[in-house]
């Protein structure tokens, strides 16, 4: 369900899981992770409650908006990169990191800012990402 290229459906599922993990409900494993990244981030609760503002709402980054559903997917990509162990050594970076900051979201938000741009390079450039220059990137956090 989460793959998809259908805003809506993205948005849809983000909302529902959120619902469900806040309902104690039985839930699959993503949405089980979707609800333990949003439980971490209060400032988009009032949002992913209300489906219909979720579904509409355009995010601006012109406007200096920043869209919650790419922060809390990109919270997702770090994990399933963790989980997969992809690229290479990203595990052994991650733990130096924990190590450094012992904060597991602070970690993964600044995970984030190394994906985000080398995202936007390998986009520019028409390109597949760089794993040496995002693993270059984690390093230096």
């Amino acid at each position: 369900m989460l793959f998809t290229q259908d805003r809506n459906q993205l948005r849809r599922f983000y909302c529902q899981a959120w619902k469900k993990y806040r309902s104690n409900e039985a839930l699959q494993p993503l949405e089980q992770q979707i609800g333990s990244i949003v439980s971490l981030h209060p400032e988009y609760h009032l949002l992913l409650e209300n489906e219909e503002m979720a579904l509409e709402k355009d995010f601006l980054a012109e406007l200096g908006e920043s869209n919650p559903f790419l922060h809390l997917s990109m919270h997702l990509a770090i994990r399933e990169q963790l989980d997969s162990r992809q690229p290479a050594g990203i595990n052994g970076i991650y733990q130096a990191l924990m190590a450094k900051h012992n904060d597991a979201h602070h970690v993964e938000h600044r995970m984030m800012e190394c994906l985000a741009n080398v995202l936007w390079k390998a986009q520019k450039e028409g390109a597949a990402p760089d794993d040496k220059t995002y693993l270059d990137c984690l390093k230096n956090i």
